[in-house]
């Protein structure tokens, strides 16, 4: 079973996703460096990441931490209180390592090759992408005041209020419904 959700429509916000709740019980999903080979393997982005030591481990984490605060406090001047320069360099360097290796055999199976240098790499240049495209533009966090996920908004409505369903939306729902079916019984005296 797959224990990170992967519903941000984004490979650096689903990064950004395995610290939950960062405004109340911040919980944390990358708790070693086995748990970073997990997230990296169910992200598709290696096969068999290698070997994974507590450097490689901190330094995902690192580039987790940085994404989130530039893409929290993005456009510059927005925030005053974050030095956005400082933060984007780290995401710029990090864009610059070399991206996973991807082959396809005959059979029409990819396999997908490299260590925490590409996994960094493909992390923080999807995160420049993000930053630069129209898309960042339907960045939401969850509507859940608990809830601290990111998301891209790719509904066609652009009206899209949860994570996930599975993890904010139909917890909601149900509340609303708890909610007005009281005030129903309420209303009507019973």
């Amino acid at each position: 079973m797959d224990e990170f959700v992967f519903v941000s429509g984004r490979l650096c916000l689903d990064l950004v996703g395995t610290k939950l709740w960062r405004r109340s019980l911040r919980t944390e999903l990358l708790t070693s460096p086995e748990a970073m080979r997990r997230w990296v393997r169910q992200a598709e982005l290696l096969d068999d990441p290698g070997p994974l030591d507590v450097r490689a481990f901190e330094r995902l984490r690192r580039l987790r931490e940085v994404v989130y605060t530039v893409v929290t406090s993005w456009p510059p001047g927005d925030h005053p209180d974050v030095n956005v320069d400082a933060v984007l360099a780290e995401v710029n360097e990090a864009a610059r390592l070399p991206l996973p290796k991807h082959q396809l055999d005959v059979s029409g199976r990819l396999t997908r090759t490299g260590g925490v240098d590409e996994v960094l790499g493909a992390v923080a240049r999807d995160a420049v992408d993000l930053l630069s495209s129209a898309h960042f533009a339907r960045m939401r966090e969850c509507a859940n005041p608990d809830c601290t996920r990111l998301f891209v908004d790719l509904s066609h409505s652009g009206a899209r209020r949860w994570c996930g369903m599975a993890e904010c939306g139909n917890k909601n729902k149900a509340a609303s419904y708890r909610r007005r079916k009281k005030q129903a019984t309420i209303e009507a005296g019973v």
